[in-house]
């Protein structure tokens, strides 16, 4: 695992990479990074019970969206990036897999598995994807609760 966490775009878009290498523990470090960068930029510690479900459903999103390319994805997932501009945060990973991700049809709600784009769905304000020359980059973007400060 390799990680980078820099400014990007002073003042404008604040970008975090996570570099992940192996399946193996990358979902928990994704969960960790996300939650060392929502603290960085005063989502956490929350103010109120509102903000505080803010983050942690941007927490669930980066482990569904992680998990989904450890176990659909090539070689499992890339990289994981979030961008934070003062108004939105994006989310998105990064992997070498060339099919797009798809909502599955809730076979057993009960059930295992499955669930993780339902989920993105529900909590994301915009979700999709992008072809890459070597896979594809799934993303998610959640606007700013109530209250964080600017970058």
């Amino acid at each position: 695992m390799r990680t980078i966490d820099h400014t990007t775009e002073p003042r404008a878009q604040q970008t975090r990479r996570l570099f992940l290498a192996e399946r193996a523990g990358a979902v928990p470090r994704s969960r960790d990074f996300c939650r060392r960068a929502l603290t960085d930029w005063q989502w956490l510690p929350a103010a109120d019970d509102e903000q505080l479900a803010a983050a942690e459903d941007v927490v669930l999103m980066v482990s569904e969206l992680v998990t989904n390319a450890c176990v659909h994805a090539p070689g499992g997932p890339c990289e994981l990036r979030l961008a934070w501009d003062g108004s939105r945060l994006r989310i998105e990973v990064g992997d070498a897999g060339r099919e797009p991700p798809r909502l599955r049809a809730p076979a057993d709600r009960g059930a295992p598995g499955g669930h993780g784009l339902r989920v993105v769905d529900r909590l994301a304000r915009a979700w999709g994807y992008r072809p890459e020359r070597d896979g594809k980059t799934v993303w998610a973007e959640v606007p700013a609760p109530p209250g964080p400060r600017r970058p």
